[in-house]
């Protein structure tokens, strides 16, 4: 047996911060080099930090970079790390992984397959390496081997898959196994999506079958930049066998996972293998030679240790919670917000946002426990001498609850409720005589008395309106992030005022659609994540129908009825948004999944969805920014683009009228005698 001790670090790194991000990869070292590890896999880019978005093209910023790799090596006595960071090769920009072993600098690996799809931007700054060529870095007195390369530590041999180069169908693996690797890293920067952590799960493990190699994948941690929200979930396999995997969504600086590889075996797998055939001609020039040899270490039994929430039939519901709760705490901190500001209205989605501000509360101190929780939060005033969650909310949570003479006891006491149970700070404000103020300037405008009959729109509007600079004052006096509430399922639509109820600095909510955000709220009244538990007092909000709650009570306002079920619109905003079906193709679909409604009816629901889209990219555009969930996102700035003016689908939607017409032909008009 020939075993060696191998670490996958994840990371909470921010961009351009240089001592907090190296304050975390020394962490991390020094983690792995007490549990023993002798090779250590950091995440892409690690360094500077993933998001750096156009800093990545100022030389500067590379500059300052590489003086913090020349600080980072020393710390490498004993072991072998990557170190992820940006170089300038001949005027180009490289995102590449630096490979150090025992205190000394041997190469970089740049990586050869770029995220350019959704939410990556990566061809924008940099330029794919590409495959089998190699060259030198040459800074100041240094030059660093540059390229395809392999590194042999005393007979065993590593290379690096970086992030997305496992996600091609073309893996650089598949060359590194010609060359006879028995180690691959890969360090990544793959943000969280639902469901995502199994595929990785698949890459890695294949990876390290077809490979005939140990494979070790590090990935970032925590809400790094603003929009995306890294899970960690670092892994371990070898021979297509999974030697450990790290718990997700954790609210530490570092997560170090360690495992033993036994590289004789693998060797032994390759050995039997028919289709396995040694590239000779590559291995002359490609292996960089170190002069620093792994330690063996003894064999280890262990088995993977799920997070029992991971196998849990509600996977979505707990991968949405901790997801959204983690990248709400890292916007708190990295903002030096004092906290949050929900304008909570008694319905589902301010209720939601409330939830999740409250339950990050909880996961973080389940975490880091009390002393960590408030060191982290130091700048917060008020914290120290803080023992349970419902304290530390009373601090960190304000919630307002803005009534006009439309507003009903019915959500007045949810909201209440609600925000009472979880200890939020509550406020109850009256902005009606404001709103009648309004409807006074605007008739004097137009000289003539306002009607719901003829001024619908605008006096809902104006109610809405009227709200944000109260709750945008509260927010400025407590020096808190305002938080909107608008779901992903408004932003289709645009149903939402804008500088109404979209004000805020952050909308946690916003990849995520009306219907599941409903069936997650009544998880979250019966069920709750495992390990902290429900909240009965969302039975509140769930027994409502969502309303507006702009109109006269007598009017009965409900959010379906001014738009169509949700379950519905949802369908619609996937076929056409997510998968580019045409109008006719999305009534097609409809007929064959809604047959309750009858034709003219589901016709009705795609014109309004199509209309109200394409009409409506320019609130998509204002609205603030919000977490990455899923790949059905519409945010205009990292996932879905549209043009602010187009033709509005009026011949798309005449063909499926056509086709309407054709199949369910119009009553001809009772003549009138």
């Amino acid at each position: 047996m020939l075993n060696i001790k191998v670490a996958a670090a994840v990371l909470n790194q921010t961009p351009l911060d240089w001592e907090g991000n190296a304050r975390n990869i020394l962490q991390a070292l020094e983690t792995a080099k007490t549990d023993g590890a002798s090779v250590v896999c950091l995440p892409e880019l690690c360094i500077t930090g993933y998001g750096c978005e156009d800093a990545f093209l100022s030389a500067g910023m590379r500059r300052m970079a590489w003086e913090k790799l020349q600080e980072l090596v020393p710390a490498t006595q004993g072991l072998v790390a990557c170190f992820g960071l940006p170089i300038s090769y001949r005027g180009l920009v490289f995102n590449v992984a630096a490979i150090a072993a025992n205190g000394k600098l041997l190469g970089m690996v740049p990586k050869k397959n770029l995220a350019g799809d959704g939410i990556h931007y990566e061809p924008r700054w940099f330029k794919p390496w590409p495959t089998g060529k190699r060259s030198f870095y040459e800074e100041g007195d240094q030059k660093i081997p540059l390229g395809d390369l392999v590194f042999n530590f005393g007979g065993i041999m590593m290379g690096l898959e970086i992030c997305e180069d496992a996600w091609v169908a073309s893996r650089p693996g598949g060359r590194l196994a010609e060359l006879g690797v028995d180690l691959i890293l890969n360090p990544s920067a793959s943000h969280f999506a639902f469901d995502k952590q199994e595929v990785r799960r698949r890459f890695v493990l294949e990876g390290s079958r077809a490979f005939h190699s140990a494979y070790v994948y590090a990935n970032q941690l925590g809400n790094e930049s603003g929009r995306a929200i890294y899970d960690g979930g670092a892994m371990v396999a070898s021979g297509g066998r999974l030697l450990t995997e790290a718990p997700r969504f954790s609210f530490q600086d570092s997560v170090v996972t360690t495992a033993v590889v036994d590289v004789d075996v693998n060797r032994m797998n390759r050995a039997k293998s028919d289709a396995f055939v040694l590239n000779f001609d590559d291995a002359k020039d490609q292996v960089v030679e170190a002069d620093f040899a792994l330690p063996h270490c003894d064999p280890e039994v262990r088995q993977v240790d799920h997070d029992s929430w991971e196998s849990s039939d509600y996977l979505k519901e707990e991968e949405f919670t901790r997801a959204v709760t983690l990248g709400l705490f890292d916007y708190l901190r990295k903002s030096r917000s004092q906290g949050f500001v929900v304008s909570l209205s008694g319905g589902a989605d301010s209720a939601a946002v409330t939830t999740l501000c409250a339950y990050m509360v909880q996961f973080a101190l389940k975490d880091l426990g009390i002393e960590r929780f408030v060191k982290k939060l130091g700048y917060i005033a008020g914290l120290e001498g803080m023992g349970d969650a419902s304290e530390i909310n009373q601090t960190l949570l304000t919630c307002v609850y803005q009534a006009t003479r439309n507003s009903g006891e019915v959500t007045f006491n949810a909201a209440k409720e609600v925000a009472e149970t979880v200890g939020a700070n509550f406020h109850r404000i009256d902005v009606d005589d404001l709103v009648q103020k309004y409807m006074q300037l605007g008739q004097q405008v137009i000289g003539r008395p306002l009607t719901w009959e003829e001024d619908d729109i605008a006096l809902q509007n104006i109610q809405a309106r009227t709200r944000s600079p109260s709750i945008w004052l509260v927010a400025n006096l407590k020096n808190a992030l305002l938080l909107s509430t608008s779901n992903r399922s408004e932003a289709a639509v645009g149903y939402a005022t804008m500088d109404g109820d979209t004000s805020g600095g952050l909308c946690p909510i916003s990849g995520i659609d009306k219907a599941f955000l409903r069936e997650w709220l009544i998880w979250m009244e019966q069920e709750g994540p495992l390990g902290v538990g429900c909240l009965p007092a969302l039975e509140l909000i769930n027994q409502q129908q969502p309303t507006a709650e702009l109109r006269p009570a007598e009017q009965k306002q409900t959010d379906e009825e001014d738009l169509m079920p949700y379950t519905v619109l949802d369908t619609i905003e996937r076929l056409a948004i997510r998968d580019k079906q045409t109008a006719i193709e999305v009534f097609s679909q409809l007929r064959q999944r809604y047959p309750v409604y009858t034709l003219r009816q589901l016709g009705g629901f795609v014109q309004r969805f199509f209309q109200l889209w394409s009409r409506n990219q320019w609130k998509r555009e204002r609205y603030a920014p919000g977490f990455h969930l899923d790949d059905e996102n519409l945010d205009p700035k990292t996932w879905c683009r549209f043009p602010i003016l187009s033709g509005g689908f009026r011949v798309e939607l005449q063909i499926m009228w056509d086709r309407i017409n054709e199949l369910e032909p119009e009553e001809p008009a009772a003549d009138d005698e």
